[in-house]
């Protein structure tokens, strides 16, 4: 007869080895059928944001609005997540108040919200100075920056809230360095979520090698003439556009739209 210890010995055995197969072959072979994550979002254990948290993101952050009761229980408790891993510095006599931290954390969820795999690595803290700052490397002043090197992530938070302030500019300093981060981390990341990130990049670089689209688009004045700095940039800047202004995106650029929604496994529902 077999005893507690062996039944519980087996038990394990078998979960490593559903475990093992999914990993290994279910969720390859799905995300290389569908371009996506078999699911995004379980948590264990749930963090949650208290009820002034939460009240300030419905009245500070448009997306959350437009969230599910349910979808609202997943940004939370990614916004906490995020709150919870990363430093945050203040700079130049700037204060980190927890407005600040959410906003920031807000505005990363919001990015990576479609994203199984959100909480990368190649940074760890996030500078924030209250306007433009200098720097010694550039000689020149900056609204903000990735700095890979130094695992950092520094914004102005000036043009930081300018760019949540205005929502439709396609103007937005926090997705566009969260957006470089993203970038490195989705060309370089093993898990799921950069898998499909890293294939969708390379859809993007073949459609921008097809015959006059590079040109069409710079005719269309739609992306600014940034964009077109370094491939690093295009993404960021087109990211910045797919969030703040989806349907004119979708209008003039259908094609790159559907990339870049299948690129961070963001859906339309969002923009409704």
């Amino acid at each position: 007869m077999a005893t507690v210890f062996q039944v519980l010995t087996t038990l394990l055995m078998v979960v490593l080895l559903v475990v093992f197969v999914f990993k290994i072959i279910i969720e390859p072979v799905y995300v290389l059928f569908y371009n996506k994550p078999v699911y995004i979002h379980y948590y264990f254990p749930v963090r949650k944001l208290d009820v002034v948290q939460s009240d300030f993101l419905e009245r500070h952050f448009s997306f959350y609005k437009k969230l599910s009761p349910q979808k609202k229980k997943y940004f939370n408790h990614r916004v906490a997540a995020f709150v919870a891993k990363y430093q945050f510095i203040g700079q130049a006599g700037f204060e980190v108040t927890e407005e600040v931290k959410l906003l920031l954390a807000a505005t990363y969820v919001m990015l990576t919200f479609g994203m199984r795999h959100y909480r990368i690595n190649n940074f760890n803290k996030i500078i924030i100075y209250a306007e433009s700052y200098y720097s010694v490397i550039t000689k020149q002043y900056h609204k903000g920056e990735f700095n890979p090197a130094l695992k950092a992530l520094v914004f102005s938070w000036k043009d930081f809230e300018e760019g949540l302030r205005c929502e439709n500019d396609n103007l937005n300093l926090g997705l566009h360095e969260f957006s470089h981060a993203l970038y490195f981390h989705g060309l370089k990341g093993r898990d799921q979520s950069s898998v499909v990130f890293a294939d969708s990049y390379d859809k993007i670089i073949a459609y921008l090698k097809r015959p006059d689209v590079l040109n069409g688009l710079i005719a269309s004045n739609y992306f600014r003439i940034y964009a077109y700095t370094n491939q690093a940039e295009f993404v960021a800047v087109v990211l910045e556009h797919f969030f703040e202004t989806p349907l004119k995106f979708k209008q003039e650029h259908p094609e790159l739209f559907t990339i870049v929604a299948e690129m961070i496994n963001i859906k339309e529902e969002y923009f409704a």
